[in-house]
């Protein structure tokens, strides 16, 4: 089947003021998200998300406009089925033939940002489609499952250094045992992220796995004395200790502890991962399907985790479209081990589809579903449609 239309739609829906939350990027009042829809010309659609930033909030009207004026146009008439070569026909523009005869790339000059998020969410949305097509869900696409079931973190963590033993200790009560909180530049200074820090192992005692995400805000010297004033709490990772733009200092504080280092949810492409990998900078890929260039390329950073015998963590935080993209992502793959389940208010992971993803007892199942195994409510798109 071909491809007869592709649409995009920039929602935002407003989070309810109970499960609102503060951190480095704000006072959190809404959720952003692009959703992606290719249709077929047998009426079939399949659906992805393009993000605009990497938090939840985000304007999405350029991706909207890329998608809709730029790529549609290209790809309106291509064999649906046909995923490597249409990602490919993007990425390299008018030189894609020269790309595809010379087995190299050729690409062109938004080959990150915008378009390429733009492309994600193609992307993910012609891997729905695919396996709403076939009758199997994507993970059969990508090779089968290498688990029947996973276990997820619980990921939120914003409370202060009085109530943030609680606030984690209420995500163990579901039944996870890992669990991320927020640190950084939010807590003003390096001790009071220790404390803060301290204090969630010293709640949670010595069994349950503790991930820290910086959001890239720390300097290096910051992130290092964290690195070292925590060495003993055994966290399970250091997630984005410095901004994305300074792998060479990534690797440095890599260099200086014995903390796993996590990044990538902001890279775009194998590439960027590649050149994490080669600097020593990371113990933990990443790559976030909204982001990265799609389930297509999410799949070659796994395939480079499988090889440099790295840890595969998706970054899972958005729409039940890109959350089930990274969980059929890591059943995947042998390099997979947790999933990350946002605890903080998220309609568009519990409202946009008419049956959310089932997380029970801190694991999930692997999909069984056709495609992503998830349906919009279409009332939604409706009610919270820019």
């Amino acid at each position: 089947m071909r491809i007869k239309a592709i649409n995009a739609y920039w929602l935002r829906c407003p989070i309810p003021a109970g499960r609102q939350w503060r951190s480095d990027y704000g006072h959190l009042t809404h959720f952003d998200m692009t959703l992606v829809e290719v249709i077929d010309e047998g009426g079939m659609m399949g659906y992805g998300e393009a993000k605009a930033a990497v938090g939840a909030t985000g304007a999405c009207a350029s991706i909207v406009t890329c998608i809709e004026q730029e790529l549609a146009p290209q790809l309106v008439g291509q064999e649906a089925s046909n995923i490597t070569a249409i990602w490919d026909m993007v990425y390299n523009g008018s030189r894609y033939h020269y790309a595809r005869d010379r087995g190299r790339v050729f690409p062109i000059l938004g080959n990150r940002g915008t378009t390429m998020s733009a492309l994600s969410g193609i992307d993910t949305a012609l891997w729905d489609l695919k396996g709403k097509r076939l009758g199997v869900p994507v993970v059969e696409l990508l090779g089968g499952a290498c688990r029947d079931s996973m276990k997820c973190y619980a990921s939120g963590g914003w409370a202060d250094v009085t109530a943030l033993g609680d606030q984690l200790k209420s995500y163990v009560d579901y039944g996870y045992g890992g669990v991320k909180m927020r640190v950084g530049v939010m807590d003003d200074t390096v001790r009071h992220t220790v404390a803060r820090t301290e204090a969630a192992r010293a709640a949670l005692g010595p069994d349950i796995d503790i991930m820290v995400d910086a959001h890239g805000t720390f300097s290096v010297t910051e992130a290092r004395r964290y690195a070292r004033l925590t060495e003993d709490l055994d966290l399970y990772w250091f997630e984005e200790p410095v901004t994305s733009d300074n792998k060479a200092g990534t690797a440095e504080i890599r260099r200086s502890t014995t903390t796993p280092i996590a990044a990538g949810e902001s890279e775009f492409t194998r590439f960027d991962f590649r050149d994490l990998i080669t600097a020593g900078a990371v113990d933990v890929l990443q790559p976030d399907c909204a982001i990265v260039g799609g389930i297509t390329e999410a799949r070659r950073v796994a395939a480079l985790a499988e090889t440099y015998q790295l840890e595969l963590a998706p970054h899972c935080w958005g729409s039940a479209f890109s959350f089930m993209a990274g969980v059929h992502l890591a059943f995947s793959s042998s390099s997979a081990h947790y999933i990350e389940h946002s605890l903080g208010g998220n309609p568009l992971l519990y409202e946009l589809v008419k049956e959310a993803p089932v997380v029970k007892d801190g694991r999930i199942l692997s999909p069984e579903r056709p495609g992503l195994g998830v349906e919009v409510d279409e009332e939604f798109i409706r009610k919270f449609r820019v």
